[in-house]
């Protein structure tokens, strides 16, 4: 690489050409100047003849909305200045709605009105004979409070449904499913660019989600539920997005107004709570992880453990842990390694730790009913009860068969529980866990005293005691997830370009919800699909070095393709390729490891979108393929198997990292260069952070 023919401080006089991008509705532009703050007064209500009118005053915090309620039928529409931020949908669909005898109604003509002590409750008719809807509206200086409940039947669900155009584009929600195959090769970003259908969206679910979404408009809505969703965006390309709780229960919902999304995305954290530390350590984030599972799914043992272990080592290939992922156990739930596979598992740990890896182990609380551990657990009340009979124990379904689940709200459960885990590791020398599955199913009923989303913090509780060795846990929904700063791994991706993709845009997403130390699945994909390509296996480890985490499993030296069962070698540049991508991360971990404390201090993602930085950036809020790393290192890999790729820059100045030079912001370079071994990095200019961020990467 040559050297840089003059100082990345020294800023070319340009001017930026205007874009010519289509419109998206945005938080209007911010004063280059503070102005005279308003004097503080309270939110005013006035009314005419079809609607009702809640004024909110711009404070020094917050710009201000309206809200705007219809008499005619019951509809929401938020603006700021006179714009349209956010509205309910309209017509049949219906704002306020709910399911009963199988059938969807919806809130109708308002028949009362109060304004008192800063709530206003109204009453509508709805197109149910005999049933009303309540409402009540809270309003505060950068959010409003929604409660409803329906009397005169008892309804099966509650909903509230948009009109997604009004409020521009919409993002959050977490790992999506969707017709096109997400979470694990499609992850829609905007949300309403594709279709999100996800029927069973609640607290006990394997995806990492939460009920949160904001838009480009920089609204965002909070539902306060702890039952399972049935989140529709977009679904059939109907332009709506809908929120139905499966309950009769009132219907809790918080809307945010502020300036820019990551104003909505703070507001947020403030409910669920930001990290309170990070569950990594720094040499966690400076080097991958290796995990067995692609490279070997479950045929695996000790022998091949072994080797793949000193592959890695003879080739210089660097990490800090390896773990043995599913398939060690002699039957699941027994905590006992399989004698056959694994004839003295301490002496592979000694070995292990001789290479200089930490040996990690996959686990579960799912005991299978084969396990010889299965009837002890069931007798001794040790499994969640089933919640249709909760004489008997719960028997759920999984990839492995069928099992029963610890209890963890048993406290004696959990005691030995925990007093199997600590003696495996104390007698095999084990450093660390890659806990799995979930810790809850909906088909079990919680311990007494008990609910369901108490599953997340106990389950949040329990692997707080253990390091995750990087690769996190898969908890959500409940603030003890949040405050907890796990890692988060995402689910399990393909082995494509699409997957690659998926896993970028779903860790926008996931940083977005309120969980910022990301890393994507195993680099290069799994999920049971043929091994990756060189492509896929270099683009994914070069994406993945410009996150906070990596997370490896397939070799670059050689790896098993698990549906034919032939070895496939990867040639001498792949591996390079591959180390080089490895290297580049580890000069990043100074910078990355600042942001972690930034986080820790503020609950900002490390990786976020463009607009989280550039709010005012139109063409920002639909790029897939970018990324902020902090807040001057951004991030544009080649995704596809491409010889170009355009990249967007913001405004600012920039230093171009592959041919070193700096560049004016504002501008899309349509066809950037990316031969296999470029990987397009640019550092804003003029931050705090800009020297330690070239030094990384120049």
């Amino acid at each position: 690489m040559r050297r840089p023919t003059r100082s990345p401080r020294v800023l070319l006089a340009v001017l930026a050409a205007a874009l010519a991008l289509p419109a998206v509705a945005l938080a209007p532009p911010q004063p280059a100047h503070a102005q005279p703050e308003p004097a503080p007064s309270t939110p005013k209500l006035s009314h005419s003849a079809t609607e009702l009118t809640l004024e909110v005053p711009r404070s020094r915090t917050a710009p201000g909305y309206a809200l705007h309620l219809t008499k005619t039928q019951l509809s929401l529409h938020t603006t700021r200045s006179g714009a349209p931020l956010l509205s309910t949908a309209a017509g049949d669909t219906g704002a306020l709605r709910f399911r009963t005898a199988g059938a969807w109604q919806h809130a109708t003509q308002v028949t009362g009105w109060s304004w008192k002590k800063g709530v206003l409750t109204v009453t509508a008719a709805t197109t149910a004979p005999g049933a009303t809807v309540r409402a009540c509206v809270t309003p505060a200086a950068d959010r409003y409070r929604l409660d409803w409940q329906v009397s005169g039947v008892v309804p099966e669900r509650l909903g509230l449904a948009y009109d997604l155009k009004s409020a521009g584009h919409w993002y959050g929600h977490g790992e999506a499913q969707t017709p096109n195959g997400g979470p694990g090769t499609d992850q829609p970003w905007p949300l309403d660019s594709g279709q999100v259908v996800h029927p069973a969206f609640g607290p006990a679910s394997y995806y990492m989600i939460d009920p949160f979404w904001y838009t480009s408009t920089a609204t965002g809505l909070r539902v306060d539920t702890g039952h399972v969703m049935d989140v529709a965006i977009n679904q059939g390309q109907d332009g709506l997005g809908r929120f139905d709780v499966e309950s009769a229960d009132p219907y809790r919902a918080t809307v945010f107004v502020e300036s820019t999304p990551l104003d909505v995305y703070r507001d947020y954290v403030g409910v669920v709570g930001k990290p309170a530390k990070s569950d990594a350590t720094y040499r966690q984030y400076a080097e991958p992880v290796w995990n067995s599972w692609a490279q070997f799914y479950t045929h695996v043992d000790q022998a091949k453990l072994l080797d793949y272990a000193q592959d890695l080592h003879d080739h210089g290939i660097t990490g800090h842990a390896l773990q043995l992922d599913d398939k060690w156990e002699s039957d699941y739930g027994n905590m006992t390694f399989d004698p056959k596979a694994y004839p003295d598992p301490k002496a592979m740990s000694r070995e292990i730790h001789d290479l200089g890896f930490d040996f990690g182990l996959w686990v579960t609380l799912w005991i299978n009913l084969d396990s010889d551990q299965y009837r002890y657990a069931a007798d001794h009340g040790y499994l969640l009860a089933d919640a249709a009979n909760p004489a008997v124990p719960c028997k759920v379904t999984w990839w492995n068969g069928t099992a029963g689940i610890v209890d963890l709200g048993n406290p004696d459960a959990k005691a030995w529980y925990e007093g199997r885990l600590k003696s495996l590791m104390d007698t095999y020398g084990v450093d660390g866990l890659k806990f799995d599955t979930r810790f809850f199913d909906e088909r079990c009923a919680p311990h007494a005293g008990h609910q369901p989303t108490d599953y997340q913090r106990l389950g949040a509780q329990l692997a707080d005691q253990y390091d995750l060795q990087g690769v996190g846990i898969r908890v959500h929904w409940s603030g003890a997830a949040h405050q907890a700063g796990f890692v988060t791994r995402q689910v399990d991706k393909g082995t494509g370009f699409d997957s690659l993709r998926a896993s970028v845009t779903q860790n926008l997403a996931i940083s977005t919800i309120g969980y910022p130390f990301v890393t994507t699945d195993m680099i290069g994909g799994s999920s049971g699909r043929p091994a990756p390509t060189k492509q896929v296996l270099v683009r994914w480890a070069q994406s993945a070095a410009l996150m906070p985490l990596m997370y490896s499993s397939t070799s670059p030296v050689d790896t098993i393709d698990v549906t034919t069962g032939r070895k496939v070698v990867y040639d001498a540049e792949t591996t390079a390729l591959y180390r080089e991508a490895i290297a580049r991360h580890a000069r990043l971990a100074p910078y990355i490891w600042d942001q972690v404390q930034h986080t820790l201090k503020t609950g900002d993602p490390i990786m976020r979108p463009l607009f989280f930085d550039f709010p005012n950036d139109r063409a920002a809020y639909t790029i897939t393929d970018e990324w902020m790393l902090g807040p001057t290192v951004l991030a544009a890999p080649q995704l596809t198997d491409a010889p170009t790729r355009p990249v967007h820059l913001p405004p600012g100045h920039w230093y171009d990292t592959t041919h070193h030079r700096t560049v004016p912001g504002n501008q899309t370079i349509p066809a950037y260069p990316t031969p296999l071994n470029a990987t397009p990095i640019f550092v804003k200019l003029n931050t705090k952070d800009t020297e330690k961020a070239l030094r990384a990467l120049r």
